[in-house]
């Protein structure tokens, strides 16, 4: 699938995950960040903060990849080995980095400061 283990966490670089969307890869992108956030940047997907996680696990895909991301990878991380661990989730991939790493190494012209 073209992602690593992070101690027990798959994850997906930045430059791979561009790939694959940009080659069609059936996914959820999931934004774990705040609102506040989001409204400086985003690469779309389906927003669901934190906080709110356990309450919308509904809305959460089973039967496709899910790439969870953060700001730079600490909550995706927690979300996804939470997730795993918890509630029985198999599909769940972090985007190592985050958003800043994505617009470091993939999309520069994003403003996230």
């Amino acid at each position: 699938m073209g992602s690593a283990l992070l101690g027990d966490i798959p994850f997906i670089d930045p430059e791979e995950y561009d790939r694959r969307r940009q080659a069609g890869w059936e996914h959820q992108l999931i934004d774990v960040r705040e609102p506040y956030e989001v409204e400086i940047c985003g690469m779309g997907g389906h927003h669901i903060p934190m906080g709110e996680i356990l309450d919308r696990l509904h809305e959460i895909q089973r039967d496709i990849p899910v790439v969870v991301h953060c700001r730079a990878g600490n909550r995706s991380i927690a979300v996804v080995q939470a997730l795993t661990s918890r509630h029985g989730f198999d599909n769940l991939i972090d985007l190592r980095g985050g958003v800043m790493a994505f617009k470091d190494q993939v999309d520069g012209t994003m403003n996230c400061d």
